[in-house]
């Protein structure tokens, strides 16, 4: 009988709370237009402790995306998540941003995917609340930085695109992100979730376990691109097109808050199969910090070298882009780690990783962390990404570790200027190259295997003369290179290239 009593006042206040529910349902057709996003605006009064947000694009065809904002700006993206999203004060859902719920105008914000049945319709129903229904996420934490996890320069090793469950299509919590990781001597893993910043508050905590360092960033997602702000900790807006939001803005945002921007995936045009992955925005060229010369076992280093050659001092950085954790993965999928990218720091933090890819000291290893290294450099006093030179010429230096049997390739400029067989282990390899008089040339090194296939290659440096300026007239041309050009001529010549794939 105790039993029963208590299980009808259970059941009277939950019908009591359910009655102070408010429920808003919003259905429609999407509209018309080359806006690539819509916003519908609901009113949320004081007293609101959560809000539940279900929706539907009523297609089997079409897709729509999903996120949320509250009257001061972003609350979360879930893009395609199918699962309603759910905000409170203390807790909120995967891809969703947690803390005080102000009064006032909100909006579901709804990107338009694919559009390919017209009509096309849409319904969402709204649940205010004033209790929540959502346990509070003790393991939250406003994000901060962590204190170097290693002190010494060295090369450490990492992957800049990797999801876990904070984005709508991937699964893995941040725990095993970390453990796969671990497991493959890793020293740094970057999360890119898409669009959202919701995994930084979870940081705290998987840090506090983990001897990986986890790295800060976002992967910018947009319907005709996809790249990283590593080292970004605020949201960006990534619906170019919509109220005032441009490409060049999101650009300056990302360096504004600290960060790099690196283009990730550049030539994966699939269609369908990835909406948006392939890189189509017209950029400056010299606005772009790294470009992901390899994504799992896509490439991309066509392009870097194209943008490179536009006038971009961009580093070669790479990326999986595993979605789960190195678990079931399908035959085009990659795990943690393959690409590797090493990156020279004076410590593992933060700070330390996002210098070395600003300096562009990285050193990319298509098939994972068991790969040939290079270790490149030029003789002179170097700065950044470039050598300035006392002389007329310099000492070109690679030692290959790992990469016997395998051909080693110096360029200058994006040419081939020395081809070896590496014969040992450690291989050393010297050249001497001339110093331009005017202007700069640039130099890198790669490992290819006997058939030309990639498997390392180093970012460039630039070498210069020590008394010649940055800003020096770049059309002169060095005794044996070709021409450092404007970066405006390189820019119509890359938007050329784009135009003609």
């Amino acid at each position: 009988m105790c039993s029963l009593i208590v299980g009808l006042l259970l059941s009277m206040l939950v019908s009591a709370a359910a009655a102070e529910d408010v429920v808003i349902v919003l259905e429609g057709e999407v509209p018309d237009g080359e806006e690539t996003h819509f916003f519908l605006p609901f009113e949320v009064p004081d007293g609101t402790a959560e809000i539940e947000v279900r929706h539907d694009d009523l297609s089997g065809e079409n897709i729509l995306d999903w996120g949320l904002d509250d009257p001061n700006g972003f609350r979360g993206w879930g893009g395609g998540n199918t699962e309603p999203a759910i905000v409170g004060v203390d807790a909120a859902s995967r891809s969703y941003v947690p803390g005080p719920l102000p009064a006032g105008i909100w909006e579901v914000v709804v990107g338009k995917a694919q559009i390919v049945e017209t009509p096309a319709l849409y319904a969402v129903e709204i649940v205010l609340r004033t209790e929540p229904t959502l346990p509070a996420q003790s393991e939250r934490a406003p994000y901060v930085a962590p204190a170097p996890l290693e002190t010494g320069a060295r090369w450490y090793a990492g992957d800049f695109h990797v999801h876990s469950r904070e984005s709508g299509d991937a699964r893995p919590a941040i725990a095993e992100v970390l453990e796969f990781s671990a497991g493959r001597g890793l020293d740094f893993v970057l999360l890119s979730e898409h669009n959202t910043n919701s995994q930084l508050s979870l940081y705290g905590e998987a840090q506090a376990d983990s001897d990986v360092l986890l790295l800060p960033g976002v992967e910018f997602t947009t319907y005709a691109g996809h790249a990283n702000g590593i080292g970004v900790t605020e949201w960006v807006d990534h619906r170019i097109g919509v109220r005032g939001a441009t490409i060049e803005a999101a650009i300056h945002d990302i360096h504004e808050k600290g960060g790099l921007i690196s283009i990730n995936h550049p030539l994966l045009f699939v269609g369908d199969l990835c909406i948006g992955c392939g890189w189509d925005h017209a950029v400056d060229p010299l606005t772009i910090d790294a470009v992901e010369i390899r994504t799992g076992i896509f490439p991309g280093e066509s392009y870097w070298e194209d943008l490179v050659a536009a006038g971009s001092r961009a580093a070669a950085i790479a990326g999986s882009d595993d979605h789960r954790a190195g678990r079931d993965l399908g035959p085009l999928d990659s795990p943690i780690g393959t690409p590797v990218t090493l990156v020279w720091a004076d410590e593992l933090s933060v700070e330390g990783i996002v210098r070395g890819v600003r300096d562009a000291r990285t050193v990319v290893k298509v098939n994972g962390p068991d790969g040939p290294m290079i270790e490149s450099e030029l003789s002179g006093r170097r700065d950044g990404d470039t050598v300035l030179s006392p002389g007329s010429t310099a000492t070109l230096r690679a030692v290959v570790t790992g990469g016997a049997g395998g051909l080693l390739r110096a360029l200058a400029n994006g040419v081939v200027i020395d081809e070896v067989a590496v014969d040992g282990d450690p291989f050393v390899r010297e050249i001497e190259v001339e110093v331009a008089a005017v202007g700069e040339d640039r130099y890198r090194h790669e490992v290819v295997d006997a058939d030309g296939s990639l498997r390392t290659l180093t970012s460039y440096v630039w070498l210069r003369a020590e008394d010649v300026a940055a800003e020096d007239d770049g059309c002169a041309v060095s005794p044996v290179h070709r021409a450092v050009w404007w970066p405006w001529l390189g820019a119509l010549a890359l938007a050329m290239l784009r135009r003609s794939r």
